[in-house]
């Protein structure tokens, strides 16, 4: 049986179940760390699919991934945009600029692969026994070639962008930040669903 995340009456992804909005980079970290989730499991259940071909726990390990790419990863995106990017870009560091760029346009091209991944997921959700065609090898090229995206665009985050921008951002940024990332959800529900809260 392939088995889906596990998700906590907390924050999804993180090992604190107390992190929320009050600490909005601490939030995004967890957003990284149940995107790291999502991507074991589409390893895991591309083993599964390879040994035990199609079933009803393949199906859902599938919806569940495009569950949560769909809804929690583009907000964890504009977060991003909005909070992080600015404030990095903000202290004039010429390797860091270029740096934010690149990820800015790492987001574009994520968006794009997804699509096609989405897809690839979707034949998962939506076939049966009998009409399930196995992943060829340009299926798996594209899957790889997400989940690669997804880790080096996380390393790069975590280890250079998001420590410049949370030492340079103040507790009125801080504060902003937090209710703007905790309004937009309300607005669209994502607060409602503890399954896909980011």
């Amino acid at each position: 049986m392939v088995h889906s995340a596990a998700v906590g009456v907390g924050l999804p992804g993180h090992r604190s179940p107390s992190v929320g909005f009050e600490a909005p980079f601490e939030m995004l970290s967890a957003c990284h760390e149940r995107v790291e989730r999502m991507l074991a499991l589409l390893v895991t259940l591309r083993h599964y699919l390879l040994e035990n071909g199609w079933d009803s726990h393949a199906s859902k390990a599938a919806t569940d991934v495009i569950r949560y790419f769909d809804i929690a990863a583009p907000h964890h995106h504009l977060d991003e945009e909005m909070h992080v990017f600015p404030v990095a870009l903000a202290l004039n560091d010429t390797s860091l600029d270029a740096l934010v760029l690149r990820l800015k346009q790492d987001h574009i091209e994520m968006e794009k692969s997804w699509v096609v991944v989405k897809q690839l997921l979707e034949s998962v959700v939506n076939a049966d026994v009998n009409s399930w065609d196995a992943f060829n090898d340009a299926d798996n090229g594209a899957l790889d070639a997400f989940a690669a995206a997804y880790k080096e665009h996380i390393n790069q985050e975590e280890w250079d962008v998001y420590p410049a921008a949370k030492l340079a951002s103040s507790n009125d940024q801080l504060d902003a930040m937090s209710h703007e990332m905790m309004r937009r959800r309300e607005q669209t529900g994502v607060l409602t669903n503890q399954e896909i809260t980011n």
